[in-house]
């Protein structure tokens, strides 16, 4: 059987480890030996520190929570997004109390792909400027 594109398997993810917190997708798309080289100082750089983020983090404080993909480009086992994580502020975020309005955190992934799982991620997000700009 062939192994699955790599943009499909992260636009798997997207839709439903992100947006839909799919425990059982993250756990079939998810490597054993999974490395978030994004992940904060600290913070565990394995699959169950990602999922803490969506699931702790960030779903408890946005509801409606959608991943809007602008594009994808692939090349051999790497595929990068450009992103939008959007939805409405309505739980406390990392310290910036919910107020009600919606909110837009611009995502850049690059995610390494092995047997249609997610073997590594790097990251950039301008989460910090969007609650800064918030708690103002």
């Amino acid at each position: 059987m062939a192994e699955p594109d790599p943009k499909d398997v992260v636009q798997r993810f997207n839709r439903e480890v992100i947006e839909g917190g799919s425990r059982a997708a993250f756990l079939a798309l998810m490597a054993e030996d999974f490395v978030n080289h994004s992940a904060p100082p600290g913070a565990p750089s394995g699959a169950e520190g990602m999922w803490a983020t969506f699931e702790t983090v960030l779903r408890p404080a946005i509801s409606g929570l959608r991943v809007e993909i602008a594009e994808q480009i692939a090349e051999g086992d790497k595929v990068t997004t450009r992103k939008a994580i959007t939805g409405t502020l309505t739980g406390p975020l990392l310290g910036v109390p919910a107020d009600g309005r919606p909110i837009r955190i611009e995502v850049i992934d690059i995610v390494r792909v092995a047997r249609g799982r997610y073997a590594e991620h790097w990251g950039i997000n301008t989460l910090a400027a969007v609650l800064a700009g918030r708690s103002a």
